[in-house]
């Protein structure tokens, strides 16, 4: 039965899925942060309080911890970002790559 559905990242659903399934190793290849700094780093997007950032955004943005402007701009393909907004999501993320 699902009780919850939200977009979760790749580190944070290794925390739902089993050890010993393969598909938890092959997932850990890609995942660039453990599941504990990913939910920090989701907080820390989620509390710079900008509106068009939503989950699945915030999920996108923690499994792929973009660089750049342009980077950025291939998440938020249907939303423009202001300047400003987009400088607050990249000093966000910064620390985390």
């Amino acid at each position: 039965m699902i009780k919850k559905s939200e977009p979760l990242s790749m580190s944070e659903s290794v925390e739902y899925m089993d050890k010993e399934d393969p598909l938890t190793g092959f997932i850990k290849k890609f995942t660039k942060l453990d599941s504990e700094k990913a939910k920090e780093l989701r907080k820390n997007i989620e509390d710079l309080g900008i509106i068009k950032i939503n989950e699945k955004y915030v999920a996108k943005l923690i499994d792929t911890l973009p660089r750049d402007k342009d980077e950025l701009n291939k998440i938020f393909v249907d939303v423009s970002l202001s300047e400003d907004e987009a400088n607050k999501i990249l000093e966000t993320i910064k620390p985390y790559r």
